[in-house]
């Protein structure tokens, strides 16, 4: 008779001719006859909160993925974006576009184009010659009428197109108005030239200045230091060196005009609370000579007459023993009052 195997089939394996023969619940003994209850059918022998684990990971490598794509692809985008964008802000150096020796050049052409006289056309033609490409007319536009007369022209800013093309802007000052002019320029083989016709547009308006507050004042020290800096400035205005280091704090030496102005007078000091250094304020009244001997008699022409210059600056003053020193003398930031 034939002997039963002894090898059992794991009942948790789907398929299993002995798991079949057994009902889903119930009593019935193990197939080798010992009285093992058999397990149930289609129980999972995974750990409860493993698929938990899994998808958890899954999830914290997409972030991972996900933050340095964008760390790498960011760069590279603003990279793109200011190689592409050539806006007045772009620096010239991202299109390789050499926006200094450009200025250069408009402002060269800005002084042939924007000043002109209807009887000398032929003079502007000339100069503006170098600039222009080939086969341009001689006069770029003007019809070689009336005059222009600008000066003051100085680069206000270059809008980088590529690495060839840029337009160029200087503001520059006719008669009692400043406007900007800007200029299309070619760069090739290293030369420019003009690239086409220039336009003129009006310059940005003057910014409003809040009114400053009243300053403190320390009236005693001024009357201090009116003595000294009227002293002072008639020194640093006829350049004696040796007068003018009288009024000078030990270790600290200053230029002079030498003579390049008259000192006039000490129009105010404005003197705030302190210590033994202070940083004062001094508005003075020069006189500018005529470079020639005055005539006793009237002028009738003003410009021969020497004139009166109003000025305010800055000084660092520090009280030695018991007079006031000058350490150093700059331009006024802004007007005391």
């Amino acid at each position: 008779m034939a002997r039963r195997s002894i090898v059992q089939q794991d009942p948790r394996i789907p398929g299993d001719p002995e798991l079949s023969a057994y009902p889903e619940s119930g009593g019935a003994e193990g197939v080798s006859g010992r009285g093992r209850a058999a397990p149930r059918r289609g129980r999972w022998s995974g750990g409860g909160g493993r698929w938990l684990v899994w998808t958890g990971r899954a999830v914290l490598w997409a972030l991972i993925i996900v933050i340095v794509v964008n760390g790498v692809r960011a760069p590279f985008e603003r990279f793109t974006q200011a190689n592409t964008t050539g806006g007045p802000g772009a620096s010239p150096t991202d299109s390789g576009f050499p926006a200094d020796r450009a200025s250069s050049f408009a402002n060269q052409f800005a002084a042939a184009y924007l000043n002109f006289n209807g009887s000398r056309p032929e003079e502007r033609a000339g100069r503006l010659a170098p600039f222009l490409p080939d086969g341009a007319e001689a006069q770029f536009g003007w019809d070689g009428f009336g005059q222009m007369s600008a000066g003051a022209i100085q680069p206000y800013g270059v809008e980088v197109i590529d690495a060839r093309n840029a337009v160029v802007s200087l503001v520059f000052q006719a008669g009692n108005r400043r406007m900007l002019l800007s200029v299309p320029i070619h760069f090739s083989d290293g030369d420019f030239v003009v690239s086409g016709r220039p336009g003129i547009l009006p310059a940005p308006g003057k910014a409003g200045l809040p009114q400053p507050a009243e300053p403190d004042r320390d009236d005693a020290t001024e009357d201090e230091l009116r003595i000294q800096l009227d002293g002072f400035f008639k020194a640093y205005a006829e350049g004696d060196t040796v007068q003018l280091q009288r009024y000078v704090a030990v270790g600290e030496t200053l230029d002079s005009f030498g003579g390049a102005f008259n000192f006039a007078q000490l129009k105010d000091v404005v003197v705030p609370p302190g210590g033994t250094t202070r940083e004062v304020t001094a508005v003075v009244l020069w006189e500018v000579p005529t470079g020639s001997t005055a005539s006793p008699e009237p002028s009738p022409d003003p410009s021969a007459v020497g004139g009166k210059l109003e000025q305010e600056y800055r000084l660092t003053v520090e009280k030695q023993g018991d007079k006031w020193f000058v350490k150093d003398i700059r331009g006024a930031s802004r007007s005391a009052g």
